[in-house]
């Protein structure tokens, strides 16, 4: 994947942070000047614009609008003070976050931008509502907010989210993601499950719910006319 154009350069330390923790390789720019001569030869996979503390950024976001070849995909971070200058700018931006917005949202962003575009990386992702799953980087997002998960807990909700509506037993789920040499008993899924919902806080607690003598299910259903149930909402 050739390099995402990012300004200012350096970037924000967090800006930084959150590209490094989501994979993407990058290259700082100070003006459109840098964003030309610096430009690698397969040109830039997309740009990530800074205009919280620089004016300058809009300038930047004009110049790479008004080339013979518009660069796109571009992902604009604001702060929120600054939110309100957005109006009548959009054709400057294909989307934004917030300034110190979290890896996993920046990332799901940057994802949902090149799927359109049909450039860059493509991260595996599980979206599910409110919920979003990275695949690659382990990290999942509600609302936005990052959740602290273990190992062990992600893996599960990773599973069951990968599967909404489907009802599974506490044995198939020791096997399927704990593995057949797990020798633990079903509390052990009890136990996670009680934590991941204590996680996902109580508005979304319902999101793993409880089957009677069965199990547990990720996700809404409903019956449709032929008596087959399906999911509201599934992979993305």
């Amino acid at each position: 994947m050739e390099p995402l154009l990012v300004f200012p350069d350096p970037p924000a330390g967090w800006l930084a942070g959150v590209l490094e923790t989501t994979g993407y390789p990058y290259r700082g720019v100070c003006d459109a000047h840098d964003a030309v001569r610096l430009e690698p030869e397969e040109g830039w996979a997309g740009a990530v614009v800074d205009v919280e503390a620089e004016e300058a950024g809009f300038v930047l976001c004009r110049a790479l609008r008004k080339r013979e070849d518009p660069l796109q995909p571009l992902l604009l971070v604001v702060g929120r003070e600054k939110l309100a200058e957005l109006d009548f700018r959009e054709e400057l931006f294909d989307d934004f976050v917030v300034s110190g917005a979290p890896a996993v949202e920046v990332g799901a962003r940057l994802t949902h931008l090149f799927r359109r575009t049909g450039r860059g990386k493509q991260h595996d992702l599980i979206v599910y509502g409110p919920l979003a799953l990275n695949l690659e980087t382990y990290q999942a997002a509600l609302e936005g907010r990052a959740l602290d998960l273990t190992y062990m807990e992600y893996e599960l909700l990773r599973f069951l989210a990968a599967h909404p509506g489907k009802v599974f037993t506490r044995e198939v789920l020791l096997s399927r993601v704990w593995g057949y040499e797990y020798y633990g008993g079903a509390r052990t899924v009890d136990v996670h499950v009680r934590r991941l919902r204590a996680k996902l806080g109580e508005e979304h607690a319902h999101l793993i719910e409880t089957v009677r003598s069965v199990g547990y299910r990720f996700g809404a259903v409903r019956w449709l006319p032929e008596g087959r149930a399906s999911s509201w909402e599934g992979r993305s």
